[in-house]
C-alpha cells in the first residue's frame, strides 16, 4: 500500500515532537501550489527594485546554468528566518528592528589568530565577488540568487586554523529585541549551523554581505550570513556574531530539533525524501510547474567528491 500523503501543503505540517515540546511553534506558510505565487503583503514589504547601499563586486561569476535570477522583490520577500517570524513574509515585515550596524564577529577555538571583526573590515580585508547561485529549499522550493560576498574559503585560510580544527561553527546572534521571533521558544536560540572543514573550504561557500550587488537586507540575514549552494537552506546560518572553530562536530539547531527530518550534513539529494515530502523535485518561485531536483543541487561536479565512501543516504 502507498504511504499516506495527507492534502495540507508540504510544510504546513508540524512535527509531532516539536508540536507536543513546543506548542508555540507556528506553522510554516504552504509550499503546495500556490507556493510559487508570493503573498501580496511580501511583495509590498519587499518592493520590485533593489533597495539599499550599493556593494560593488570586485567579479562576477554565472554559477546557475544560465537561468535568470529570482526577482528581488521575490528573493527579499519570501524568507525563512525564523528568528524574524515563522511565515514567509514575516521576515520583511520584521526586518526593521534588526540593527546591523555596529556588528562584529568574534572568531575563536581551534585557530591561530582569534579575534573579534568589525563586519565591515570583511569587506576590506577580502575582495567582494558575486556569485549567482541556484538555493534549495528542504520545504522544496528554489530561487536563483545573485550573492554577494567573500569566499569562506579565504576567510577559514586566514584565520590559520590549528591541525585540531575539524569542524566550523556559526551562531547568530540572539537578542529578542532585535529578531521577535525569538520571543517564541520554536527553536533553541540562539541558532547554531556547522560546516566540516573540508566543506568551508571548498571555493563554493560565502559569507554574503549582500545580494544584487546592495548590502544584505535584514530579512536575508543581514549582516552577514552563511550561502552553501549545494546545501539545503537552512544551513545558511544568518546574522552571523561568532565563527568558531572546533575538533568536535558541532550540535545544530534543526538537526538537535528534528533529528529523523533534519540531518547534519543537509546535502541536497532527491534520492532521499524527507519524512513528511518527496525532495524529488521542487519548484522554483515564480514558476506553476515543479521540476527535477539535481543531486548537490548541481553542484556534484564541484563537492561530490568531500562525501566518498560515504552512504549517500546519511548525508541529507
Amino acid at each position: 500500500m502507498a504511504p499516506f500523503r495527507p492534502e495540507l501543503g508540504e510544510s504546513e505540517v508540524t512535527p509531532e515532537r516539536l508540536y507536543l515540546r513546543r506548542r508555540e511553534f507556528l506553522a510554516l506558510g504552504a509550499a503546495g501550489a500556490v507556493g510559487a505565487l508570493l503573498p501580496r503583503a511580501a511583495l509590498a514589504e519587499a518592493g520590485a527594485e533593489p533597495t539599499g547601499a550599493a556593494l560593488p563586486p570586485a567579479k562576477r561569476a554565472e554559477l546557475a546554468g544560465g537561468e535568470k535570477p529570482t526577482p528581488w522583490k521575490d528573493v527579499t520577500g519570501y524568507n525563512n528566518f525564523y528568528e524574524l517570524g515563522t511565515g514567509k513574509e514575516d521576515p520583511a515585515r520584521n526586518a526593521g528592528s534588526l540593527r546591523p550596524r555596529p556588528w562584529t564577529v568574534q572568531v575563536d577555538g581551534e585557530v591561530k589568530r582569534p579575534q573579534t571583526l568589525d563586519v565591515d573590515a570583511l569587506a576590506r580585508l577580502f575582495p567582494v565577488e558575486e556569485r549567482i547561485y541556484r538555493m534549495r529549499c528542504v520545504e522544496a522550493w528554489s530561487m536563483v540568487i545573485p550573492w554577494d560576498g567573500i569566499p569562506l574559503a579565504d576567510f577559514v585560510k586566514r584565520m590559520e586554523p590549528t591541525s585540531k580544527a575539524k569542524f566550523v561553527k556559526f551562531t547568530t546572534l540572539e537578542d529578542p529585541a532585535q529578531l521577535p521571533g525569538q520571543r517564541r521558544h520554536v527553536l533553541d536560540w540562539p541558532y547554531v549551523e556547522a560546516l566540516r572543514i573540508d566543506e568551508a573550504t571548498n571555493p563554493l561557500p560565502l559569507l554574503a554581505l549582500g545580494l544584487y550587488g546592495r548590502v544584505l537586507p535584514g530579512q536575508n540575514g543581514a549582516p552577514v550570513r552563511l550561502v552553501v549552494p549545494w546545501k539545503y537552506g537552512f544551513k545558511g546560518a544568518k546574522s552571523i556574531v561568532r565563527i568558531t572553530f572546533t575538533e568536535e562536530q558541532p550540535r545544530t539547531t534543526w538537526n538537535e530539533a528534528a533529528p529523523d527530518e533534519y540531518g547534519f550534513y543537509a546535502n541536497v539529494n532527491p534520492a532521499v525524501d524527507h519524512p513528511r515530502w518527496s525532495q524529488a523535485r521542487e519548484r522554483r518561485i515564480g514558476e506553476f510547474f515543479r521540476r527535477k531536483t539535481l543531486p548537490f543541487n548541481g553542484y556534484g561536479d564541484q563537492v561530490a567528491q568531500l562525501y566518498a565512501g560515504l552512504d549517500p543516504r546519511k548525508l541529507y
